[in-house]
């Protein structure tokens, strides 16, 4: 689905206005493009399925081990205050059959992050299309962001964090989650 960036910037001229500014002051001319550039990039993944990033597929070895791919950049816009958060995905699955390119892990949380978003609805959203395509034994995603609904704006809390957890398989027992987080853990501590 394609941005509507001439609605956008015809969108940011009313709220300009609606705030009392002059949408027509020379600072703010080129503001109502700018914003629907931003737009179009923040909301890119509106309408992707992620899946069809997950198609591509190698053989794993019987009994692997944890893949575990930490500190991908998180960019997204909460939906409550279409304010943007920020952050860290940390993914980890245990391989079944199948194994997936590192850089596909990377590219599922970037489509699924570039829309109005829920960090909680997020983080389940990875594990799902993850669990969905590789069927793997166990799937992990931690998730590590500040909100600017929470540190810009409200209770103004500067330093505030928000960590969320989601698990499938055999990632979902306490030990077996604990161990991987621990590895998430030591490699973000750098």
């Amino acid at each position: 689905m394609a941005v509507d960036r001439e609605r956008i910037a015809r969108a940011v001229v009313e709220i300009l206005a609606a705030v009392g500014e002059d949408p027509a002051r020379a600072e703010l001319s080129e503001t109502p493009a700018r914003v629907a550039d931003a737009y179009e990039e923040l909301f890119a993944g509106v309408g992707v399925d992620p899946q069809t990033l997950l198609t591509e597929t190698m053989p794993a070895e019987p009994d692997s081990d944890a893949v575990i791919v930490t500190n991908i950049a998180v960019r997204s816009v909460c939906e409550h205050h279409l304010l943007p958060f920020v952050g860290q995905a940390h993914v980890a699955y245990l391989p079944g059959a199948s194994l997936i390119g590192l850089g596909r892990i990377s590219r599922v949380v970037e489509t699924l992050a570039a829309r109005p978003q829920f960090q909680e609805r997020l983080g389940e959203q990875i594990a799902s299309a993850l669990d969905t395509a590789l069927a793997p034994r166990g799937v992990l995603v931690v998730l590590d962001s500040a909100h600017q609904c929470v540190t810009a704006r409200g209770v103004g809390q500067m330093s505030s964090r928000t960590i969320t957890v989601a698990s499938r398989g055999e990632l979902s027992d306490p030990a077996a989650r604990s161990e991987i987080m621990g590895l998430m853990r030591s490699d973000t501590d750098g």
